[in-house]
Formats: C-alpha cells, sequence, structure tokens
C-alpha cells in the first residue's frame, strides 16, 4: 500500500481522528504539535561576489530546505523525550540539525542523558514518522518553481541528504517530486556526514563536474559547512529551525529558493556562454 497519495490534498490532524497523535496527546499533553508558518524574511545579504566557475548543476538539501521536515523532527524529538522525562530543547535541535540520523540521535543520547541506543530512538522515531507523515509532509515555499526554474534551463539537480535512503525517498514521493531529480545521495552512501564534505563530494563526482561547478542550496550550519569544504557555491537558506544557525561559511544567505540571489547564477552570461 503506498504511505503517499500524490495530489490527495494533506489534512490536519484533529483531537479524536484514532491516529497514533490522539494517543500521544492523550498520554502526553505538553507535547508540542505545531505548524509550518512561513518566516519572516531575514536581513538581506550584501550583493555577493561573482563565483570563479560556471554553475552546471544543482544539489539540494532535504530536510528544512524543500519540505517542512525539520518542524516534524522537532514534534518527534519532543515526544521522544517527553516519553523519557526529559525536553527537546532549541540547543539540543540546533546541535543535532543537519547530521546523519545515528550520530544525530547519538548527541541526543549524550545530552539528554537518556537511557536508549541510537537504533532504539530511531525505531521509535520511524513509528511516530510513519504515522506523522500522510498528513504533515509539505514542501517548502519556492521548491517547485525553482524545479521548473532549473528544467527549463536544462540544468540538472540532485538531492543530498542526512537521512536514510528510505526515509529520503518516502518524502520525495510524497511531494511528488521523485522524478524530478537526477539521482540521491545519502548519508548511508558515504562515509562520513555532515558537516563533512563526502556527501558533496560524492555528488559533484556523480555529476562528473568539478566541485565548484555545482551550487548547493543548504539550510543548516552543518550542511553549509559541508557544502563550503567540498568547495561548492554555498547558498544558505535558512528555515523556521535555523535562523539561528552559523552560516559564515555560505557563499551568501538568500531569503527563499527563489531569491534572485540564487536565481541570478542560472542565467548569467558566463553559464550561457559555457552552455554554448
Amino acid at each position: 500500500m503506498a504511505l503517499f497519495h500524490p495530489g490527495r490534498r494533506m489534512r490536519p490532524i484533529v483531537p479524536g481522528d484514532g491516529n497514533l497523535f490522539a494517543s500521544i496527546a492523550h498520554t502526553c499533553p505538553e507535547a508540542r504539535f505545531t505548524t509550518y508558518k512561513p518566516m519572516a524574511a531575514p536581513a538581506p545579504t550584501p550583493e555577493p561576489g561573482n563565483w570563479p566557475a560556471p554553475i552546471r548543476a544543482v544539489a539540494f538539501d532535504m530536510d528544512g530546505l524543500m519540505v517542512n521536515t525539520e518542524e516534524l523532527y522537532s514534534i518527534v524529538g519532543d515526544v521522544l523525550l517527553r516519553r523519557r522525562g526529559k525536553h527537546f530543547t532549541p540547543e539540543l535541535k540546533r546541535e543535532m540539525m543537519g547530521l546523519p540520523g545515528p550520530q544525530a540521535y547519538q548527541v541526543m543520547i549524550e545530552r539528554s542523558g537518556v537511557d536508549a541506543t541510537p537504533d532504539e530512538l530511531a525505531a521509535e522515531a520511524d513509528a511516530i514518522f510513519h504515522d506523522l507523515l500522510p498528513s504533515r509532509l509539505e514542501p517548502l515555499p519556492g521548491l517547485y518553481a525553482i524545479l521548473s526554474r532549473l528544467e527549463s534551463r536544462e540544468i540538472p539537480c540532485c538531492v543530498a541528504t542526512s537521512s536514510s535512503r528510505r526515509f529520503a525517498t518516502r518524502v520525495l514521493r510524497g511531494i511528488d517530486v521523485a522524478d524530478r531529480f537526477q539521482f540521491l545521495v545519502t548519508a548511508e552512501d558515504v562515509p562520513r556526514g555532515k558537516p563533512y564534505p563526502d556527501i558533496y563530494l560524492a555528488a559533484a563526482q556523480k555529476f562528473g563536474i568539478p566541485p565548484q561547478q555545482m551550487m548547493v542550496l543548504e539550510d543548516s550550519q552543518n550542511g553549509v559547512r559541508a557544502a563550503a569544504e567540498a568547495g561548492a557555491l554555498t547558498i544558505a537558506v535558512p528555515g523556521a529551525e535555523s535562523r539561528d544557525h552559523d552560516f559564515s561559511a555560505a557563499h551568501c544567505i538568500a531569503r527563499s529558493l527563489v531569491d534572485p540571489l540564487v536565481l541570478r547564477y542560472f542565467d548569467s552570461p558566463s553559464r550561457s556562454a559555457s552552455s554554448a
């Protein structure tokens, strides 16, 4: 049975609908369930300098950049720790954000002192996500527009995520974009996850281009560090969950996926000349 149904309007969770969150609300009434709200635009970044290489491909992070899964991770993390009498703090979320699952759960264990293993937390989180995703998963603003822009210019793109391949595939199918990317690279495909550069070096290799000819769009400080260390044109697109992150390694900070700071690289004369 398919978990997602492209084109079907996603319903909100309501009390008493019989799903997992009705039971969570009953046993854990203080758990925080939030809905996505567009964030206020951050202060504009000064006009970036010219990038020395033409941009031939784009790598997208997934969680918090393309979809609202960082918001959903906050719900899951909150439930996991409240079940154990602990609190999921903004500081803990910041430290975990962008890390591969096993590493992120290890950080949760060390910082909160819970008696669990990463595998145990991951299995419990998967069960929560299984019920949460069909009704709460949403694409973030600008995603479909930038994909259409890239397709119109025949610029290939990929997804490079710290999530597992199984989870990432489920999410991409859930918002009906899986077929719009040339390939998917996950933390399972590289020796080291973000903030190490391995995942973006692997993406550039699969594109068959130097990392300097690849743009990376990221929403977390760990992801930005990974992309910048790989040598890619790194653009931070802060989300509601990452506005306070350190993006000093980014080439520039954009307001959204369709900010002119992003789109300017697809329309530059240098790219047009190099593509001729």
